[in-house]
């Protein structure tokens, strides 16, 4: 990801390619914000994202 790149809208990141894209950006360092049509999901999403982000000491910000 290009270095001036912080902020990404990852759209139907509750599961999926969606949310393969939005992890992986939240590994490069980007703050990420996620939709998708179903809030329990994208709670979970959250969830997920964040655990993974501190295991990897990441410093991403997740926004549902």
């Amino acid at each position: 990801m290009h270095r001036s790149t912080r902020r990404v809208l990852v759209t139907a990141a509750s599961k999926g390619l969606g949310f393969a894209i939005a992890n992986r950006l939240g590994q490069d360092g980007a703050q990420v914000v996620i939709c998708g049509r179903n809030q329990p999901e994208l709670d979970r999403a959250v969830a997920e994202l964040r655990d993974k982000s501190r295991c990897e000491g990441g410093s991403s910000r997740l926004v549902a």
